[in-house]
C-alpha cells in the first residue's frame, strides 16, 4: 500500500489528542502512514478512527506491547503490514488503560 511509511516514528507514547486534552484511552493504534498515535474504538474518543476519517490514512498497527497486528480501515479487515520504525509500542510501564493518573475509576462504564 503506497501510504505506508516505514521510516516515520510514532507521534508519541500516548494518544495525541487525549494527551493534549488531559483525557485517557483504553488501547493505542499507530497510523502506518504518518505515525499518529490515537486511541482505539473502545476508548471514549476513538481518535485513531477519527484520524482515518480526517486524513484517509487507512492502515494502523496496534501500539500495545507484544502486539504487531495491522488493521485496514478502508477494507475493514486485517492487513499484512511491514515492520515500522521503532518504537512499535508504548513503554511497557505505561498502563492500559492509560495514562497513569488520568483513567477514571468507573472507566469500564465509559467505554464503547
Amino acid at each position: 500500500m503506497s501510504d505506508i511509511d516505514v521510516d516515520v516514528p510514532p507521534s508519541g507514547t500516548g494518544c495525541a489528542e487525549c494527551s493534549a486534552a488531559g483525557g485517557w484511552w483504553v488501547h493505542l493504534r499507530r497510523c502506518a502512514a504518518c505515525g499518529h498515535v490515537g486511541c482505539c474504538d473502545s476508548s471514549p474518543e476513538q481518535h485513531a478512527t477519527a484520524h482515518f476519517h480526517a486524513t484517509g490514512h487507512r492502515v494502523v498497527q496496534s501500539f500495545e506491547p507484544g502486539e504487531d497486528w495491522f488493521w485496514d480501515y478502508g477494507s475493514e479487515a486485517p492487513y499484512d503490514g511491514p515492520e515500522l520504525a521503532a518504537p512499535t509500542a508504548h513503554p511497557d510501564d505505561q498502563p492500559a488503560p492509560g495514562p497513569r493518573g488520568a483513567v477514571p475509576l468507573n472507566w469500564r462504564e465509559l467505554i464503547h
